[in-house]
Parts: structure tokens; sequence; C-alpha cells
């Protein structure tokens, strides 16, 4: 049976992996000054900071209709027999929901995955599953591998700036502003596929240095480490964070460093960096 794979542009692929793994995106929305572009393709993360700066309202995000999955699976399923369908966290957006409803119109064809991670985490997991299925595996085993890595794998990431949580709500404004007063960074984990807390830190390196603390503890006595690198606007901190990480010690190889797409970045702001990892 032949797979084809299908995910959503909040997986952060640059344009030329997109081609390499011959997976279909389909994309979120962001709204922004009356107006709606679509992730990745109509605008960059550096356009919105840069309007935010200029006065432009924050933007917010949509899923993409179950239409737009339709279409995508629809075309998909005239070169394959099955569509594998991996996405963002149940958690953190509706677009399972939208893939859900749009697989009911191919009974029997599309299996959906929920990663419940964002960004790069999605993205580690699409790279397995094609890498997978060139080796020949069938469905069940890729499913099985995937599964897997969802429930155990490592991420951390912070942020240079608590804002663009504050005004998605996601903190409330007496915490942000203490911690852009004291200079306290976040550093953040997903659990069951949910943003949570994994420890604050003073200023950026501290912040960075309690990441490559945690993935020491995680990374101890395991094989062969894959790590995927995430940054927003900026890749000094990533670069710095991925130095370290590969200077470790342990047998890790580096999977891939992007920046954040425009869907992801409009939640998390500029100057944001992290590391999803798993094991083979």
């Amino acid at each position: 049976m032949k797979v084809a794979l299908v995910t959503d542009s909040t997986a952060d692929l640059p344009e030329s992996l997109r081609q390499r793994l011959k997976a279909r995106v389909v994309p979120l929305y962001v709204h922004l000054g009356g107006r709606v572009y679509r992730d990745w393709t109509e605008i960059t993360p550096t356009e919105i900071f840069e309007k935010v700066r200029q006065g432009v309202a924050f933007p917010s995000t949509s899923q993409p209709s179950p239409k737009d999955f339709e279409e995508a699976y629809r075309e998909a399923l005239q070169e394959a027999d099955h569509v594998l369908s991996i996405h963002i966290s149940s958690k953190l957006s509706g677009t399972l929901q939208s893939a859900k409803l749009a697989a009911q119109t191919f009974p029997g064809r599309v299996t959906l995955f929920d990663t419940q991670a964002a960004s790069l985490g999605i993205g580690m997991m699409l790279f397995r599953a094609h890498e997978l299925l060139q080796e020949g595996k069938g469905l069940e085993e890729v499913l099985k591998e995937l599964e897997r890595i969802r429930d155990d794998h490592f991420v951390r990431f912070s942020m240079a700036t608590l804002e663009f949580l504050r005004r998605g709500g996601r903190i409330g404004g007496a915490q942000a502003f203490l911690g852009t007063l004291l200079n306290v960074k976040p550093v953040l984990t997903l659990k069951a596929g949910r943003v949570e807390t994994a420890g604050r830190a003073r200023g950026e390196k501290g912040a960075r240095e309690q990441i490559f603390k945690d993935f020491l503890a995680w990374g101890k006595g395991r094989g062969r480490i894959r790590a995927y690198f995430l940054y927003s606007a900026d890749s000094q901190a990533v670069e710095a964070l991925k130095g370290m990480v590969l200077a470790s010690g342990l047998p890790v190889e580096e999977g891939l460093t992007s920046e954040l797409g425009s869907v992801i970045a409009s939640h998390t702001g500029p100057g944001t960096y992290g590391v999803y990892a798993y094991s083979l």
C-alpha cells in the first residue's frame, strides 16, 4: 500500500524539505491589520514583528477549514492508496478537528495522527514517518514508531519577550510585567499536548543553561539521538544552544535547524528558541 503524507504549516518545514519529503502542507492563517495571510507563503515572522512595532494590533491565528484538508487529501489520494495526516496538538489548535471532518469524505483512506507537539516536534515525526515509509515499513509499524516518539521525546524552549504570550491569553498581565521587570525567562515544555512551565531562569544565558541541563538529564544513557533546533527572528541564541548540545558528549546528530513559521511565531514572539529531540 502506498502511503502519502499530509501535515499542516505549523510543522515549520522549509520548502526544500517539504519537497524532499513529498508532503502536502495545509496552511493555517494569520490575521493581522485587517488582512488574512497563509502561514509560510504570504507573510513572514519578521514582517509580523515589524508591523507590531509600527503599532499594528497583535496578530491572531486560525486553523485550516475542512475544505482545505479535503483538497489536500483528494490530491494525495490520486497518487497513493492511503493518507497519513500528521498534525499539531489538538490541545493547541482546532486543526486536527478540521482534518477529521475532511477525512469523512474518504472513509477508510485517511489516518490522522495527533503529535501532541508543535513546530519541529511535528516536523521530526513527519521526517521519521517518511524515512520508515522509504524503508518499506507498513502503516501500522510507522504509527507505532510515531506513538513511541510522541510518548518519549524532549522539548524545551524559551523566549525573549512574554508580551506575545500575554496578548494570546497564555499568561496574565502581572506575570508578564514581573517577568520583564526582573529579566526572568521562562523555560517551557509541552506535556500531553499543552504548554507548561519547566522552569524559570534569570536572563537568556540562564535559560539556555537550564535547557541544556534538562537535555543532559533526559539524554543520559540513551543511544543515538536526533535533535531539531528552532528559533524566531534571531538565530544567535539557538546557535549557542546547538553548539552546547552537539558538544555534550551524548550521541547527538542534528536533524534540522529552522525558523518558526508565522503562526507559531505569532504566539511566541521574536527571540524564541528551543530544541526537540528523540532517540532512535
